[in-house]
């Protein structure tokens, strides 16, 4: 071998994703991610303050509900989008909405604005939930997909850990409509270069060819079910979280427009049997809507009471928001390392137990004569149930499917989901508004709401059993 002959490179090195030629993208994708991150989570603590200097606390419900509902919508849009051109033009036109509907939440003048702006982010949100896997398939050669996938993941610890108290701070120093402001102004240049970066043309497989994405089959594209019911349903969701803010025959009318359009549209997007609790797949569905309902309503409702009715500050809100982060992911790496021999039905038992503790420290921290954090331990512990039982919920859902049937199932989970926080938000909203009306305190109808909340966690440590997968 000669010496010119030793030195010569090696000729298949694959490049990585930091290499010159997905340099730009991997980077995009990365901001965006980190960004997205923040804003999602240093929006929701700042909610209740705007909520109340909008004088519309009532509605508070609403602005929370709305996000959801339009989510629901914006992923079947993203969805649908995606199958037939492609995830780039959904990706791109979510990212742009999602620096527009901060300006308009930044510049309310009524809680009306503040829904609306709500509204049009959980569109973009969906929208960007479901194309963003697309959109990296498009982008990556299948053997950089991995890396990129895990490289996203890791863009949400950071803003899991600084985004709620920095967010609280701002808050508290300035006002909630400079967080809102803030986050549009560091979410608009990576926006517009991720459309930059989405507008040219596909990177190659590696031979230099075009990556073709990965569609799924042809039998389940012809089953996903029609953006109208979609529609339909997140319709549905937000008339029954207006319905629930008032308690006059006019609330009423909306609550039963909201239930009808919820009970004849809901059932296209569910397994058969999903809410008779049919053993296996229909279980795990169900499970995967009573939990998440659960842990949205004590995210939402607990800073709304500690804030309103409490005084406590926003930036100390923030810090209970960032320890639910850290412990929701330190009990998911338990559940899958050190405790991944003992059968997932007994660990959604478990979370679903931790949960049900939870909310019995909302509901004694609701008394005046007991310190507010009291209270505020009920959204860690929260945490801790859904990170031990969440993954679960998804592994027992992907047991019971076929391989041609998991784009199915996880979509199926994920309208669940959906439907579960609108639902069981509607309910103690409901509640909370009853309470209040026949003449019960602020604090004592949030008691009163939070005693209810024990109902689906105790619902499904009962039925846990029921998706089990042997």
């Amino acid at each position: 071998m000669t010496a010119k002959q030793a030195v010569q490179p090696p000729k298949d090195t694959e490049p990585g994703i930091f290499s010159r030629r997905y340099a730009a993208a991997s980077l995009t994708f990365a901001a965006v991610m980190f960004l997205t991150g923040f804003a999602a989570l240093a929006v929701v603590p700042t909610l209740p303050t705007a909520a109340q200097d909008l004088d519309g606390v009532s509605l508070f419900p609403l602005v929370a509900g709305s996000f959801v509902a339009a989510s629901l919508l914006g992923g079947v849009l993203g969805g649908h989008w995606a199958d037939r051109s492609g995830a780039r033009r959904p990706l791109a036109l979510g990212m742009v909405l999602s620096v527009l509907t901060l300006l308009v939440s930044a510049s309310s003048v009524s809680i009306w604005q503040l829904v609306i702006g709500r509204f049009v982010d959980g569109l973009s949100a969906g929208m960007v939930a479901v194309s963003v896997t697309t959109a990296i398939g498009q982008s990556y050669p299948e053997s950089l997909r991995p890396r990129m996938l895990a490289m996203l993941s890791t863009c949400w610890i950071i803003p899991s850990l600084i985004g709620p108290p920095i967010a609280g701070v701002v808050a508290e120093a300035w006002s909630w409509r400079a967080v809102f402001y803030g986050l549009a102004l560091l979410t608009a240049l990576p926006a517009l270069a991720l459309v930059a970066v989405l507008r040219r043309a596909p990177a190659g497989d590696g031979d230099g060819g075009p990556v073709v994405p990965d569609l799924p089959p042809a039998e389940e594209r012809a089953s996903r079910p029609p953006l109208f019911v979609a529609a339909m349903l997140s319709l549905g969701a937000a008339l029954g979280q207006y319905g629930v803010s008032g308690w006059d025959v006019r609330h009423l009318l909306f609550v039963v427009a909201g239930v009808v359009l919820l009970v004849v549209f809901a059932p296209r997007l569910l397994p058969k049997g999903t809410w008779s609790s049919a053993r296996g797949l229909p279980t795990a569905v169900l499970l995967r809507g009573l939990t998440s309902g659960t842990y949205f309503t004590v995210e939402a409702l607990v800073p709304l009471m500690l804030i309103t009715e409490r005084r406590v500050a926003a930036v100390t809100v923030g810090v209970a928001f960032t320890a639910s982060a850290v412990l929701w992911a330190g009990a998911s790496w338990v559940q899958g390392k050190l405790l991944q021999h003992v059968a997932r039905h007994r660990l959604v038992l478990v979370g679903a137990l931790v949960m049900a503790a939870s909310v019995v420290f909302a509901v004694v921290g609701s008394f005046s004569g007991v310190s507010p954090l009291v209270a505020m331990v009920a959204m860690p512990l929260a945490a801790v149930g859904m990170g031990m039982l969440d993954p679960c919920v998804t592994v027992l859902s992907l047991s019971h499917s076929a391989p041609d049937r998991l784009g199915h199932t996880t979509s199926a989970m994920q309208t669940n989901m959906n439907l579960g926080q609108v639902v069981v938000l509607g309910f103690a909203t409901a509640a909370l508004n009853v309470g209040l009306a026949a003449g019960t305190s602020q604090l004592g109808g949030y008691a009163v709401t939070f005693s209810i909340l024990l109902v689906p966690p105790l619902l499904v440590a009962a039925l846990a059993v029921r998706a089990r997968n042997d």
